[in-house]
């Protein structure tokens, strides 16, 4: 279809029944035309008008423009610079938020700021950027933002992704700095300084808008991304109050799944249940922290099903792999499969019990000072053992667990656990001695989640258990004398699970 662009002749056109005079661009020689009225309905060029630019600056009130912080975020991220100091003294420290990626046209994804920067800052700012630079006795912190597009600018009504015409009203300098207790400047000013040529920078790899050759082409540093990651394993008090409420916030997830699975076998398959789950986190929390895992029957066992595009069976198991991210960025990471009639048949509970097993030894081995490495050995013990009973290894239990071996990895490729914080697989620029290769400390927290996957093309399985998986996932935080589980309020037994499942139905 052809859209023609008509020019209506006219001595005083109106804008909007304001009386307002506009010199408007004739179409096909692109000059000024005050004779002419085109009717497109595009704004940008009518901005130009000194009318128009002039009435939209006047006659605005004052509008809330607080910035909504978690209580504690900002001492938190305070004692966390402190850290950050002392682990790099005498170093200039940059770490950018980044900014929304563009979808197409003039429409962008949800901003999300850069984890680093939400821990050493305390709120995600789209375009900030936090410079530390080092004076006698550790460092000056400096949070560089992008100041609003408020009434009298012409971006406030001509940029429709960051004018707060458009967006609604934004936390400028004098709110930014008040909220989070911090020394705060508009971004030009960092375009006009710059920082030094040796300093480490972090964060999002996107320049800020407005930072200029400050930033512009400046290569991230991969040692301030490795402090960053290790010193982020430990968390803090505060920290361990967000995971704990993340957590609360996807167990109620899981109930609202599970209250919706009837509607999801009727109609609407994987993807209601995907939807349910993400609409809550929404409403409870930021977002969802991770692509929502939700597997019927043969999906079950891919590792990675966020396409939910399948039906729910009623005869199947249901893998639900789910997390709320509070609105301070912390997130949760939790795992059930859960049988959509609400009984486990003799096939599905036989796969279950020895992921259970698995479970609970990886569990038991999470202690403060033990190797990480111990709770992946324990969980992949009781696997191959199981497997090597049910006739499925074509080696010895011993050498299924040899370097050399490892055949019961078919079935769980995977690994059997992770850091958890401000992402779901957190600290992962960890050098491999503090992480893989490292202890278990105090103060961590992380995820523990054996599976077994049996494929429904895999023909080493046993006919009555291809299309079977199963995994079982909880997050603890590490103590002084073991750990704490604080996904316990979900059951991982399948007598327990079915009993939940009947109570949070009303069955």
């Amino acid at each position: 279809m052809t859209h023609h662009h008509d020019v209506q002749t006219s001595t005083g056109p109106t804008l909007s029944g304001l009386g307002l005079t506009v010199n408007v661009v004739d179409w096909e020689s692109g000059m000024p035309n005050s004779r002419a009225t085109r009717r497109d309905p595009r704004m940008p060029l009518l901005t130009e008008a000194t009318g128009f630019s002039a009435w939209m600056s006047e006659g605005w009130g004052d509008a809330e423009r607080e910035l909504p912080v978690e209580e504690g975020a900002a001492g938190a991220a305070a004692d966390h610079r402190a850290r950050l100091s002392a682990a790099l003294p005498g170093s200039t420290i940059v770490v950018a938020a980044g900014r929304s990626q563009l979808r197409a046209n003039d429409t962008y994804f949800e901003f999300r700021a850069d984890s680093d920067f939400l821990w050493a800052v305390g709120y995600g700012i789209e375009d900030a950027v936090l410079v530390m630079r080092p004076v006698s006795g550790g460092h000056d912190a400096t949070l560089y933002i992008t100041p609003p597009a408020r009434p009298g600018s012409k971006a406030f009504h001509a940029d429709a992704n960051h004018g707060e015409l458009w967006v609604g009203p934004i936390a400028g300098v004098e709110e930014v700095a008040s909220a989070l207790d911090i020394a705060v400047r508009p971004i030009g000013e960092l375009a006009e300084s710059g920082v030094a040529d040796d300093a480490l920078i972090a964060g999002a790899a996107v320049v800020a808008r407005g930072a200029g050759a400050a930033l512009g082409g400046r290569a991230r540093s991969a040692r301030l991304a490795t402090v960053l990651s290790e010193l982020r394993q430990i968390k803090d008090a505060w920290e361990i109050v967000q995971l704990r409420a993340a957590n609360l916030a996807t167990i109620d997830g899981f109930a609202a799944v599970t209250r919706e699975i009837p509607n999801a076998i009727a109609a609407g398959g994987e993807r209601w249940l995907q939807g349910t789950f993400d609409r809550h986190a929404r409403t409870v929390g930021q977002a969802p922290g991770y692509a929502t895992i939700v597997g019927s029957g043969s999906h079950a066992p891919i590792l990675h099903w966020v396409r939910a595009d399948g039906a729910v069976d009623p005869a199947e198991l249901l893998l639900l792999d789910m997390g709320v991210e509070m609105r301070s960025g912390y997130t949760a990471d939790v795992t059930r499969t859960l049988p959509a009639s609400g009984t486990f048949s003799d096939a599905q509970r036989q796969v279950h019990d020895l992921v259970e097993k698995s479970h609970r030894a990886g569990l038991a081995a999470v202690q403060p000072g033990r190797l990480w490495a111990d709770f992946h050995a324990a969980c992949m013990e009781v696997l191959a053992e199981g497997l090597h009973d049910w006739g499925m290894l074509p080696v010895s239990v011993d050498e299924a667990l040899s370097a050399d071996g490892q055949h019961h990895r078919r079935y769980i490729v995977c690994g059997v656990g992770h850091h958890l914080g401000l992402d779901v697989h957190d600290c992962d620029s960890s050098r491999y001695e503090t992480y893989l290769g490292g202890t278990v400390q105090t103060g961590m927290a992380l995820t523990v989640e054996p599976g077994l996957y049996f494929h429904s093309w895999d023909e080493t399985v046993p006919p009555e258990l291809r299309g079977i998986g199963v995994r079982l996932e909880d997050d603890l935080v590490v103590t002084e004398t073991g750990h704490e589980v604080i996904s316990d309020a979900l059951p991982i037994d399948a007598a327990g699970i079915e009993a939940w499942m009947r109570s949070v139905s009303g069955a």
